[in-house]
């Protein structure tokens, strides 16, 4: 069965900030850029706070480990940045803010080559007026004895190279080769790359990624450097690690009374896996919003805002995937999406269901929402009656 493909979302080209929040079906989105990607209890409290005062209650954690107020009321925005300058959660301007669009691996320790780097490049990013780059363009710091950013979008990362003297390689994403740094020259060999990026016409109309220029030309001359063949690591699962507690968040979102319960055992860290890092503990009691259990099914579906709460989403999606997630085979994962952009997981996907309509839902399998589907028109009432229809002929 075939159908036409519904007509193309809008693309924004740049992502939420706070002090350039984005218009949503539920009100505006403020996107929160913690320092160094933790925020202390009494950060998380004023967060918690903040969110309850001035929006829906409801708080996000983005794929690039960023903390998202919903629900803000256009009225209330002047009062919530207020407040957040009070908790030292708001940069200078809009432009210093998107320049900071950092990803720092949660496991970093004070003093370690992530920690250094990550303050490094946050004031070399702020002071860097005349660097204007894609609302997109990011900049990774994986600098453990593991990478665990690998899945994580960058333009720019700083990965460990044990095959250097100083340990440290900074690449191009999408280029096999880098440059061989240290902790202490790679935020200016970053920002010097950012700039070729910019000199190299990466983004000639304001817009564009890393990636897409590696495609069309190697990287500069100087990145010779060999990285280290790259195993990939999947992404951890809620448990003990030795800086915390990992807990994920059921499709990314938690209510703000949860993130102020959780200030009561410690500092949060924030990933880009949709979990946070509760430092220092090693169990919690359960809690709104919280997968604590690493075989939860719910592990296996990530779904958007979905309809009504986005206005580019044709369908709703989240009380579907909380239905299809126990029918999703063990070491799949399924991806709802509310219209073909994918922004929940914009990667392939074993299983993709795409919505077309109020009611309608396209199946695509090993691809993204955009892709060429297996099957058509499926209705959410077929998909909970039938959930197989999702393994059927991939």
């Amino acid at each position: 069965m075939t159908s036409a493909r519904p007509t193309q979302p809008k693309v924004y080209g740049w992502c939420p900030g706070a002090l350039r929040p984005m218009m949503s079906g539920d009100g505006l989105v403020v996107r929160v850029r913690a320092p160094l990607g933790r925020l202390t209890p009494e950060q998380a409290r004023g967060l918690a706070t903040l969110s309850q005062a001035h929006g829906s209650g409801l708080v996000d954690i983005s794929a690039r480990a960023n903390l998202q107020l919903r629900g803000i009321r256009e009225e209330a925005h002047a009062a919530l940045i207020a407040g957040l300058r009070d908790l030292g959660l708001v940069d200078e301007d809009a432009s210093a803010e998107a320049r900071r669009n950092i990803t720092l691996t949660p496991f970093w320790q004070v003093g370690d080559d992530g920690h250094r780097i990550a303050k490094a490049l946050t004031q070399a990013l702020r002071q860097a007026e005349d660097l204007e780059l894609p609302g997109k363009f990011g900049f990774a710091i994986d600098c453990g004895t593991m990478p665990v950013l690998t899945d994580t979008a960058a333009d720019i990362r700083i990965e460990r190279d044990q095959s250097n003297a100083d340990g440290l390689i900074l690449r191009a994403d999408g280029a096999p080769t880098g440059l061989a740094v240290s902790a202490k020259t790679a935020a200016q060999e970053a920002l010097n790359l950012a700039r070729w990026f910019l000199d190299q016409g990466g983004a000639s109309e304001g817009r564009g990624r890393m990636h897409q220029l590696i495609a069309r030309r190697s990287a500069p001359p100087a990145h010779v450097a060999l990285p280290p063949s790259a195993k990939h690591i999947a992404p951890p699962r809620p448990g003990v690690t030795p800086f915390g507690l990992l807990v994920a968040l059921e499709f990314g979102q938690m209510p703000a009374r949860t993130l102020a319960k959780l200030a009561d055992y410690g500092a949060l860290r924030l990933t880009p896996w949709r979990m946070l890092l509760v430092e220092g503990i090693d169990s919690l009691p359960p809690l709104p919003g919280l997968i604590l259990d690493a075989t939860d099914p719910r592990l296996r579906v990530s779904a958007c805002t979905g309809a009504p709460g986005c206005p580019q989403a044709r369908a709703a999606t989240r009380d579907l995937a909380r239905d299809l997630a126990a029918a999703v085979p063990v070491g799949q994962h399924l991806h709802i999406s509310g219209c073909a952009k994918g922004c929940a997981h914009p990667r392939p996907a074993d299983l993709v269901l795409t919505a077309t309509g109020t009611d309608r839902f396209d199946l695509i399998c090993n691809g993204t929402a955009a892709d060429h589907p297996l099957n058509t028109s499926l209705s959410a009432a077929r998909l909970r009656a039938a959930p197989d229809l999702l393994t059927e002929g991939s």
